[in-house]
């Protein structure tokens, strides 16, 4: 018997994960149109898998709400806060939380949105949870971005951001730790590029992590598929004992009145279980579901029994220290001005090649050739408000 301080077992359940269509939005109000999407794949997706087990957790895509157009139209940092995202928690969570009661699971999705507690016009991309009660129990913002997204992060803002939650891991890698369905870590897309992501939610208490969505050239590189996408999820498993739930986004219409859809991000949605092998994998994009089972004592028992691949136990953390001791990307970018456009901010990132050029940690070509930098669609006198007007036109008066 065990003892009475012991965790409650968790039994076995399944995890989905959802890759839906995405309609591109030009106003927030527009999102109603993304969530009816997902509304139609988490009925399918319970009725096509529960019959084997119940499911615990529907994990959606990044971008599933509403789209990459603050992105694709490198839109001001302001403008796209006030105009087209999200606070949390706000009608979409309720509409989400909803289908969370309805269906006693839980909900992690991902989204934009505002942090008014945080800094007064600024977003963050963000992923959340929802509960079977339909509240939000979990937030957690990016903290790596690509570099033609507008996001701000808690890097960005970082004085303001430590000031409100201290500078421990879990300011910035919060874990979720439930008693039905373990401990659930969240980081979005360009965070599981840095191996430090998953290992610090793994110091935190992780047994599940999600990790929604990359693009090509990333998940197409390769064959038979999944590009470094799925290497990376999978080394990130495997190294820190953890499962990896992975949706990818769907097809992406640019605006709604787009012809056909742009498979931006390549599929390969999977899941990962915590020795590293793909328990589910699908590489169709078009609203795909992909499920697996958790088996949240299973990793607890190996995690305590094994003397071998549980790596955390035997980490020497005093050799790396120093490794972090010198900044590399410059921080509290955001504190006094907004996110900047990509031609500016390309040249931040310029400025920390130099830097790990100067310091010796990456050494110089031969010979210097331009390197890759912002490509405008062009500069036709074309405004915001017309691009809105040819995209989205039906769109704006309903």
């Amino acid at each position: 018997m065990p003892p009475e301080s012991a965790p409650k077992p968790i039994a076995p359940y399944l995890a989905l994960g959802l890759s839906t269509v995405i309609y591109g939005i030009s106003e927030r109000r527009q999102i109603r149109h993304n969530l009816e999407t997902i509304e139609e794949a988490i009925h399918a997706g319970i009725a096509m898998v529960n019959i084997n087990m119940p499911v615990k957790i529907i994990a959606l895509a990044e971008g599933a709400l509403t789209g990459f157009t603050d992105e694709i139209f490198d839109l001001p940092h302001e403008m796209a806060a006030r105009d087209l995202f999200i606070d949390i928690p706000g009608e979409e969570t309720e509409h989400l939380g909803r289908l969370a009661k309805l269906y006693d699971t839980y909900i992690i999705g991902q989204c934009k949105a505002r942090w008014p507690e945080v800094m007064k016009d600024r977003y963050f991309n963000t992923v959340f949870v929802i509960a079977p009660s339909g509240k939000v129990v979990h937030k957690a913002a990016k903290n790596h971005v690509w570099c033609r997204e507008h996001s701000c992060t808690p890097h960005d803002v970082y004085d303001r951001w430590v000031e409100l939650f201290g500078d421990g891991i879990d300011a910035f890698y919060p874990v979720l730790k439930t008693d039905d369905i373990g401990n659930i870590g969240t980081i979005c897309c360009s965070d599981g590029e840095y191996p430090e992501a998953v290992r610090a939610l793994a110091f935190n208490g992780a047994e599940v992590v999600y990790r929604p969505s990359e693009a090509t050239p990333m998940t197409t590189a390769g064959y038979p598929g999944g590009g470094t996408w799925l290497i990376q999820n999978q080394g990130h498993a495997e190294f820190n004992s953890v499962y990896m739930l992975c949706p990818n986004a769907g097809p992406v219409y640019v605006g709604a009145t787009s012809r056909h859809p742009v498979d931006i991000a390549g599929g390969s949605a999977h899941i990962v279980d915590y020795r590293g092998q793909v328990m589910s994998y699908s590489a169709s994009t078009n609203n795909t579901i992909v499920a697996a089972t958790i088996d949240v004592e299973a990793l607890r028992n190996f995690r305590a029994m094994s003397l071998n691949n549980n790596w955390l136990k035997d980490l020497r953390v005093e050799l790396f220290r120093r490794m972090y001791e010198e900044p590399i990307h410059p921080k509290n970018l955001a504190m006094k001005q907004a996110p900047r456009n990509n031609a500016e901010i390309d040249e931040v990132y310029r400025a920390s090649i130099r830097r790990l050029q100067d310091r010796g940690t990456w050494t110089k070509p031969a010979y210097p050739h331009p390197g890759s930098r912002y490509q405008p669609a062009g500069d036709d006198g074309t405004t915001w408000e017309e691009t809105k007007q040819r995209l989205w036109g039906p769109w704006l008066d309903k």
